[in-house]
């Protein structure tokens, strides 16, 4: 399996929204309990000191945590799992790059009809829908982080048009990025240019 591309803070709020597309590609563990659990978890979060993430389950048993009994990290649940993997950290590792369909089915080695019908139902989501999900995740990583312009971030995260990306953004989030921003001034966030 193929390392993917996430930061500490992006994989945190994967396990916040408790995404299944993720199982499989990094594992939670807290180190307070020593067990170790899928990003999609349903379990009571942990508090984020406690947390480290591992790309491997080997790595993660090798240091001496143990498989949470609610979501099973060591056994897969899914004949498509591995393929739904596979797009999932293709998608996430090449979120800028222009990819089709047919490209995505390619990379996999799969008919971009079956890709498409086996993702849906694993995901509930199309790759396309699970790419705009992505693309807005880092968005958002962005505009809660750094002082970027939302052109720069429109284009840094792979829109090829600012105005698919407010129409993205509103789809997933409500709102516009602007918005966004603005609600989190007024909370007291701030953001701040980070490297």
């Amino acid at each position: 399996m193929s390392s993917i591309d996430l930061s500490f803070e992006e994989m945190w709020k994967i396990i916040l929204n408790c995404d299944r597309t993720y199982d499989g590609l990094f594992f939670t563990a807290v180190k307070t309990t020593k067990i170790y659990c899928r990003p999609s978890c349903r379990s009571r979060k942990p508090k984020k000191k406690n947390v480290e993430f591992f790309l491997l389950k080997a790595e993660v048993e090798r240091a001496g945590y143990r498989a949470c009994k609610r979501c099973q990290p060591e056994v897969e649940h899914s004949p498509h799992v591995d393929l739904v993997q596979q797009v999932v950290t293709f998608l996430v590792n090449h979120a800028k790059e222009k990819i089709t369909l047919d490209d995505l089915a390619s990379h996999v080695g799969v008919s971009p009809f079956h890709l498409e019908r086996v993702f849906k139902q694993e995901t509930s989501v199309t790759p396309r829908g699970y790419l705009e999900k992505v693309r807005i995740g880092k968005a958002i990583f962005l505009l809660e982080n750094t002082s970027k312009t939302n052109l720069d971030i429109c284009y840094g995260v792979g829109f090829k048009s600012p105005s698919n990306f407010y129409k993205v953004f509103k789809k997933w989030m409500k709102q516009s990025p602007n918005d966004y921003r603005k609600e989190l001034s007024r909370s007291g966030y701030d953001a701040m240019e980070r490297p």
